[in-house]
């Protein structure tokens, strides 16, 4: 089970991170041709209109662009040859004239599988990919919904996945308990707990339509938490304040602190039993585990590419982790005139090629040092981690502690087995 869950959260970066380099792709014209097949489409008849787009590009007024068009047009079409049919979830082919700097252009060409089946068929010449189909395909596809208040003020919000999502929030005009001079206390208490009232149906009716506003709510919406002081929570359940489509989903009442943004999060911690089985929560007792060791005087954490990489090779690691926003790759520069060569860690940015960075010149002769070999951090570093048994987590940096891992770790860090020094 822990492996398929693994397994899924490293396609989902990879998908991810394909996405990502062809969303940076650009051509200089309508030369980029998204093609999208879904699993019961006949490849023939994929093939047939191919071949009629290839006749109609004699239309475009363009020499550059429709020399562009045609090949991408061929270079699909030398592809298709080796399906019979369809992928089970469908492919989605995106191919044509890149720019990739100054006046040099390449044709490039990337077949996907998709996670989860097409339900399209699309042919589309633009300027840039259309990914909008397969973007959608990362997006949560259950939600719940956070609800934190007291008598002064509420705030609510989405659980996506990973991350929690605020939308909005009210303050009240309950007054204090302490009534103004010369007012009866009977009727002081009349009118605070008119103005409470007030107040619940404001927050019931703004969060539920915020609720309700969530795309397809009756297929993702799993159910709400609400959070706050008592006996305030239990008085707004028990009052019905909410819509009762949102009401039937509520999961429970929990005990937090804070009724602002900030409760939202208190919210997720404090029912991390109702939700057991989230990513969200066992990321974060993950992290958790990681910062508390940190600070222990006999730590068993580490985190830097350098130290990691080290207690990875020793052996010593048994949980490795790594943040879903690294975008580096390990490569092997070599000099093709004296055979010296390195390895090295470099940032790729946006679907930035390795190979097109400067890696200055040789120490030993001057001469130009070149790409050799190139894997992904992510992969490079999993594999050592395999060769010791050493579980991999890829942290989303949707939360505060995943973010905290990029943003203080540069995304790379490890719980030990045993200390090493490293």
């Amino acid at each position: 089970m822990a492996e398929a869950e693994h397994g899924d959260a490293r396609k989902r970066y990879e998908f991810k991170k394909v996405l990502e380099r062809l969303e940076n792709k650009e051509g200089s014209g309508t030369e980029l041709i998204s093609l999208y097949i879904p699993p019961d489409k006949q490849i023939y008849d994929v093939t047939a209109q191919l071949r009629d787009e290839f006749g109609q590009c004699s239309n475009i007024k363009s020499k550059q662009t429709r020399t562009n068009v045609q090949s991408a047009i061929s270079s699909i079409l030398s592809r298709l040859k080796y399906y019979k049919k369809p992928p089970e979830n469908g492919m989605a082919v995106f191919c044509g004239t890149i720019n990739v700097g100054g006046d040099r252009t390449d044709l490039e060409c990337t077949i996907i599988d998709p996670p989860e089946p097409l339900n399209l068929y699309m042919y589309r010449c633009s300027s840039n990919f259309e990914l909008e189909p397969l973007k959608e395909m990362l997006e949560e596809k259950f939600v719940y919904g956070l609800l934190v208040l007291d008598r002064r003020e509420a705030y609510w919000g989405f659980l996506r996945g990973n991350r929690i999502d605020p939308i909005g929030g009210a303050t009240s005009t309950v007054p204090g308990k302490q009534r103004k001079g010369g007012q009866s206390s009977v009727r002081f208490q009349r009118l605070r707990e008119i103005a409470i009232n007030e107040f619940y149906v404001k927050v019931g009716e703004r969060s539920s339509n915020a609720f309700l506003a969530e795309k397809d709510f009756f297929e993702r919406f799993k159910g709400l938490l609400i959070g706050g002081p008592s006996p305030t929570k239990e008085e707004f359940e028990a009052g019905s304040y909410l819509h009762h489509e949102v009401q039937k989903r509520l999961i429970g009442l929990f005990d937090v602190a804070y009724t602002n943004e900030s409760g939202l999060s208190e919210l997720v911690d404090a029912a991390k039993d109702a939700l057991k089985g989230q990513e969200v929560i066992k990321e974060k007792a993950i992290m958790d585990r990681f910062l508390k060791e940190l600070v222990k005087e006999e730590s068993l954490a580490s985190y830097g590419e350098a130290s990691v990489r080290k207690n990875l090779e020793l052996g010593a690691v048994d949980i490795l982790l790594l943040s879903t926003r690294l975008r580096k790759s390990r490569i092997k520069v070599v000099c093709g005139a004296c055979g010296y060569s390195i390895e090295k860690t470099v940032e790729t940015g946006l679907g930035q090629d390795p190979a097109s960075l400067d890696h200055g010149n040789c120490p030993s002769c001057s001469s130009p040092l070149g790409v050799n070999s190139e894997s992904d951090i992510v992969d490079e570093l999993t594999l050592l981690a395999d060769g010791s048994n050493a579980k991999v987590e890829i942290i989303s940096d949707d939360f505060e502690e995943g973010s905290i891992l990029y943003s203080a770790f540069g995304g790379i860090a490890a719980i030990l087995r045993y200390r090493t020094g490293f």
